[in-house]
């Protein structure tokens, strides 16, 4: 079976991406896997691509390629919606290259993996192919004018895989898809790599005590609730500290934050994050109190490393990693109260940490590369299977909404 995966950028880096990678590498173990990445803009990826996987990058970006020249480079992409995060990436040069690219393809199956990718995969993959879709975007992350946007161009896919089934249940309920399989797979976990074995966790019994924190300095990321969580910690734990990883322009506010608090020399901003996770290695705790889940995936990256994690319960991220296994807690956004709560009574419970850390740990093996290929090639199958049902479903379905459509319409007259 040939299975290729759409990549917004392959060549960027981050913990979603890190998961992908290491799923296509699984599922290589077996088929033949091909990455096409609409974008590239430096000459060797940041993450390491397993050498079974063939990359094809679609538009150059890289000053002084012929693509920057391309007269339709500067021109916006019309088919991506504008709630799409890297909306201004797209040009219309790459949905011109990702369209001919998708009428030319032989593959068995398609994957998209973010909005802008999938609206391209639903309007021009071949219908003999599986067209997925991973939908990052939580239902309630847009307007209506979005998700009347998608409806259109997403009845035509396959499947539509979310982060959480939380977030599949919203969709299933408020965006009917007729014939489309529409379910949750949580996120791939990469598997342990150099080094991330014995250093995991060793601020649980001795030396610094550390809680660490990823992200984009941005106000989303609620790093100043973090920040002031901590403060209640340092009062009853002196000998904890606070390591931030990420850059942003929060940054100065942060700063102020820390000295006006008097935790300078106990909380710090401790610069860039790294491409595959390591600002946790040897940390005692891990957290997060991010509004919206953008944090999830850093917090995954804790897991695998054996940290006990505190995040808000957000997709995507560890929610369900952690209600189905442990391995952390999960408190209400917007809640400092809980939140130093939690790290308070992880703070002052070594046994606790170390029993967290073994279930985190745990849980992110069964959510690793090897598990998360069968539970797709799994749904590969099943999809296979149903093709013909779901068609009937889908053209039954349509035709229910050009019926509605019109019965609509002429009510309004």
């Amino acid at each position: 079976m040939k299975i290729t995966l759409l990549l917004h950028n392959a060549y960027a880096a981050g913990p979603a991406l890190r998961g992908t990678l290491a799923l296509a590498a699984a599922l290589a173990d077996r088929h033949d896997v091909e990455l096409v990445s609409m974008l590239r803009h430096r000459e060797v990826p940041r993450c390491a691509v397993d050498p079974r996987l063939r990359l094809r990058p679609l538009v150059d970006t890289r000053i002084g390629s012929e693509d920057m020249a391309h007269p339709l480079f500067g021109e916006p992409a019309p088919d991506v919606p504008r709630a799409e995060g890297q909306h201004h990436q797209y040009s219309r040069l790459v949905g011109l290259r990702a369209a001919e690219f998708l009428r030319g393809t032989d593959a068995d199956v398609l994957v998209g993996t973010r909005t802008g990718v999938n609206v391209q995969l639903a309007r021009f993959g071949p219908r003999r192919a599986l067209r997925i879709a991973q939908e990052p975007l939580r239902y309630d992350a847009g307007d209506a004018a979005l998700w009347a946007e998608l409806a259109g161009p997403y009845r035509a896919l396959d499947a539509l895989v979310a982060p959480s089934e939380a977030a599949a249940a919203r969709w299933r309920a408020q965006l009917p898809l007729p014939g489309v399989r529409v379910l949750a797979l949580p996120p791939v976990v990469p598997a342990a790599g150099t080094g991330d074995g014995p250093d995991r966790g060793t601020g649980a019994d001795g030396g610094p005590r550390t809680i660490a924190a990823a992200g984009r300095l941005v106000p989303g990321e609620r790093f100043d609730l973090l920040v002031e969580a901590f403060s209640a910690v340092c009062a009853k734990h002196p000998g904890w500290r606070l390591r931030i990883h990420g850059e942003g322009p929060e940054r100065p506010r942060l700063h102020s934050l820390i000295d006006g608090l008097g935790l300078t020399g106990r909380a710090e901003l401790a610069g860039p994050r790294t491409a595959d996770g390591a600002e946790f290695a040897g940390a005692s705790i891990a957290a997060s109190a991010a509004e919206a889940g953008t944090s999830g995936p850093a917090l995954v990256e804790a897991m695998r490393r054996g940290v006990p994690v505190v995040g808000t319960g957000r997709p995507p991220g560890p929610t369900e990693l952690i209600r189905a296994g442990g391995g952390g807690v999960l408190v209400p956004c917007d809640d400092g109260r809980a939140l130093a709560g939690a790290l308070l009574d992880l703070a002052g419970d070594p046994a606790g940490r170390r029993a967290m850390g073994a279930a985190a740990l745990e849980s992110a093996r069964r959510h690793g590369p090897g598990p998360a290929a069968e539970r797709c090639l799994r749904l590969f199958e099943e999809l296979r299977a149903t093709r013909r049902s779901r068609a009937v479903r889908r053209t039954l379905g349509l035709a229910g909404h050009r019926v509605r459509a019109l019965t609509q319409g002429h009510a309004r007259a």
